[in-house]
Formats: C-alpha cells, structure tokens, sequence
C-alpha cells in the first residue's frame, strides 16, 4: 500500500485555509493509502513561541483533525516530539547534508534578505522535515506549492545518504493538491496563515465562534466593480478569494460557482453566503473538537497511541540509520 507522511505545524490555530488545503483531502483519502499524519510541533520552535501558548495550540491543533473525521484506528496521528527518533534522525542526516543546500532555502533566503535576527533552527528546519518524511519511507508527501522546496530537499537527502551508505530510504513525492490557495480576509495578497491569525479580520479559526465568523467576512476585503466572478487581475484578488473559498467547500465548477451569485444583491450577498456555507461546514468540527479539548484523558490515549505506533515504524529506521554510520548501539 502506498505510504503518505504529511504534517501541519502548530504556529498558530487552525485555520480555514488548513482545512481547505489540506485536513480535509486527509479525511477524504484517510481509507485509500497508509497514512501518517502529525503535528510538527518541534518545527514551531523555530519561531520561540509563547511555552504555555504552545501546548494551547498543539492541543487544539490534534482536536481539530480528530474532529475533522481523522480516524485514529485508520490512519496514524501522533506528536513529532513523541517520537524521539524525528529529532535524532535529524542530526544524523544534517550531518551528511552540505550547507549549502540548506542556504538556498527560500524561507531562510527571504529572512536573511531582510537582515532580521535568524535562529540556527531556521536553516535546519528543513533536515528536520526530510527526516519526518524519511523515516516512515513515504511514497507520497502532500504539501502546498510553499513546501515544494523543502520535499525536494528531502529527496536530494535521500538519494545522498542512499549513495553514502546503500539503500536505506524510499525516495518521496511531493504530491500538490489542485486548490486555490485562501488568502487573507483582510489582505486577499497574503497567504491566510495561522500565525497571523490573532489578528481579528485576518484569518477564519476552525475554533471561532459562528458570529465571529459572520463578523470577519462582512469586512473582508473586495473592490468596487459590484461583478461577481472569478478573475486574475490583482485588484479583484478579494472577490476572487470568496468565491474560491465558496468553491472549495461547495464542490463546485468555477461555472457552478458563478452561476449560483448570478442573481446576487451586491457583494454583501456573496460574503453572507459564503460566511453561512463557512460556518455549515467548520460548526460541526468545531463542536467535535471541543469534546476532545474537554476530554484531556481521551486526547492524551489517542496521543499515546499514535506514538507507539509511530514508533514500531521510525525507531527500526533509525537504528539502521546508526548501523550503517557506524554508530556503536546495544548499550
């Protein structure tokens, strides 16, 4: 059966835009492959986050999937940090990555470009996601056009270690689902990120009340051309952005979607329907997910569950990892 690893980091709470681009083709291909799915929390480090603030949106992160349909008994859910083996694996392979390779990353090329202050976990960030993808020998990786790059690495590591020291790791696929991409409510030129999602008007939480929702996308962002279609020119971008976010959810054709604002009032129609088809959609996962915020016990069984089976898979690849670099073990 084909193997797929894919992970979302817990930077902030979950967002439209994670359910949209990628949680829900989780669910919907949860029975066709084996599947490995996890919250990357150690990748947050990178940005020094809040510690208590952290466990908050970790938490959160898990119950929203769980209560997107993620079935714990069909697909593998886990922590990063609760598999020791992402971490050592990661060393192991950043020591047979040349530098050079992480330097062209663009996330760290365009933090440098800009002179800010850069931790050395930005430039390992991605050996740590190639070690993810490595361990569990994936076929497949799902990402965003964003993380394209970082998959490839993977790939280049994985093909450099194979040559060093023989076969150890299947070499992975990125694998780019075709949606559109959600933007901001507010700048419909930004990505909706989870990191700015504290900024109210920005982003759609997965966890916001249905009348915050309401709220946010009455002031979403749009033009004054009053015509509801799709359209590439940048000064349409919020329009286009609603109506994207309408036909994601819907299952909609681009035709379908237009056709069903044809006889709309203005645009204050199209953000009321497309707030009441947001909120149809995310009311139910959020209800779901708040059980399990309420059910520490229950989350904290599922937790360790995904673990020890996560580790059935990474720990045996890890230690080969050691005995074919020579690394003494036994002890």
């Amino acid at each position: 059966m084909t193997r797929v690893f894919s992970g979302i980091q817990p930077t902030g709470y979950p967002t439209l835009g994670n359910y949209i681009g990628a949680i829900r083709h989780w669910v919907a291909g949860q029975g066709e492959k084996e599947n490995f799915f996890c919250v990357v929390d150690l990748h947050s480090l990178t940005v020094t986050p809040d510690p208590e603030n952290l466990r908050s949106i970790t938490l959160a992160m898990l119950a929203v999937m769980l209560g997107a349909g993620l079935d714990p008994e069909r697909c593998v859910l886990f922590l990063q940090s609760h598999v020791s083996a992402h971490a050592e694996g990661a060393w192991l392979l950043a020591c047979t990555t040349p530098i050079s390779w992480l330097q062209k990353m663009t996330q760290y090329k365009d933090k440098s470009a800009k002179g800010e202050s850069i931790g050395s976990g930005l430039l390992y960030y991605p050996v740590l996601m190639a070690a993810d993808i490595l361990l569990y020998d994936a076929d497949e990786v799902p990402v965003g056009d964003d993380q394209k790059q970082h998959v490839e690495l993977a790939r280049n590591i994985a093909e450099r270690f194979n040559h060093l020291y023989g076969h150890t790791f299947v070499v992975p696929n990125p694998v780019i689902p075709q949606i559109a991409r959600v933007m901001g409510l507010d700048d419909p030129h930004a990505k909706m990120s989870k990191s700015e999602a504290s900024a109210r008007g920005h982003a759609i939480g997965i966890l916001d009340d249905p009348k915050e929702i309401e709220w946010a996308f009455k002031r979403a962002t749009t033009d004054s051309f009053n015509e509801i279609r799709f359209s590439d020119e940048p000064e349409r971008a919020g329009v286009n952005n609603l109506l994207g976010i309408y036909r994601a959810l819907s299952g909609r054709s681009v035709e379908e979607t237009e056709a069903d604002f044809a006889s709309a009032r203005g645009y204050g129609d199209l953000k009321t329907r497309v707030a009441e088809l947001t909120i149809e959609t995310l009311e139910p996962i959020r209800l779901r997910a708040l059980e399990y915020l309420n059910n520490p016990d229950e989350l904290h069984r599922i937790m360790a569950n995904g673990a020890e089976r996560a580790r059935a898979v990474a720990m045996p690849k890890l230690e080969e990892m050691y005995g074919k670099m020579g690394i003494v073990r036994g002890m």
